[in-house]
């Protein structure tokens, strides 16, 4: 991806603010294939022009933000969704990452935070405003407290490792320093780990290592 620019659709119902993060997206190098506001047009236009990121707002004229991104997630498996909502309920996010979405932004982001979001979303970091991540992961402990028992894949020493501090919430750079290791090292690591596991985000492996009690320390 950093061969080429990160293209990039932006989902919002007020023309005005859906045309100002396109431009300034543009203006900052990505790619803007297109803008829509709202969720049939979304689901449609993504399915044709394909973008690494959408841009998704969930109170939209017509149709649901959520209906769109749970639909675009799981017709474009390349595609990630950032939900940029003027909503910080906890209701919100939750049903958002419920959903298939990577991250999730409150409107009162500033631009540079937008597009370290969208550039860290396009490369599989779970991205979200402060104190949120939080929430996701807690929620995530709740739904695991009976566990299945399944039969996983092997993952080596270090692609376990890697992900406990995944689902702490780490970034990938963070990450990297705490294991001495380079951040190219943890992302072929995540990556490997989320083929063998056929996940699809850094929010789906946390889901994972909490499911299966490995969102703690490792056993001394």
């Amino acid at each position: 991806m950093a061969e080429r620019a990160i293209s990039v659709m932006v989902v919002d119902d007020h023309p005005i603010w859906r045309d100002g993060v396109a431009r300034d997206l543009s203006e900052r190098g990505f790619e803007v294939r297109a803008t829509a506001g709202d969720a049939p047009s979304a689901v449609r236009i993504a399915r044709v022009v394909r973008p690494d990121v959408v841009l998704m707002d969930l109170n939209l004229g017509a149709g649901s933000g959520v209906d769109a991104t749970r639909e675009i997630t799981a017709e474009l498996a390349e595609t990630k969704v950032l939900v940029l909502s003027a909503s910080g309920e906890h209701s919100d996010v939750l049903e958002a990452v419920k959903a298939g979405a990577s991250g999730y932004l409150v409107k009162s982001a500033s631009a540079e935070e937008l597009v370290d979001a969208v550039g860290r979303t396009a490369v599989g970091d779970a991205v979200f405003t402060a104190g949120l991540a939080g929430l996701v992961l807690g929620e995530y402990r709740r739904m695991a407290a009976a566990p299945q028992e399944t039969s996983a894949p092997r993952l080596t020493d270090r692609e376990t490792d890697v992900l406990r501090l995944v689902a702490k919430g780490l970034t990938a750079r963070q990450i990297a320093d705490r294991l001495v290791l380079s951040h190219r090292t943890v992302e072929n690591h995540v990556q490997s780990t989320l083929r063998k596991l056929q996940l699809h985000n850094r929010v789906e492996l946390a889901r994972y290592a909490i499911e299966h009690g490995l969102d703690g320390d490792p056993p001394q």
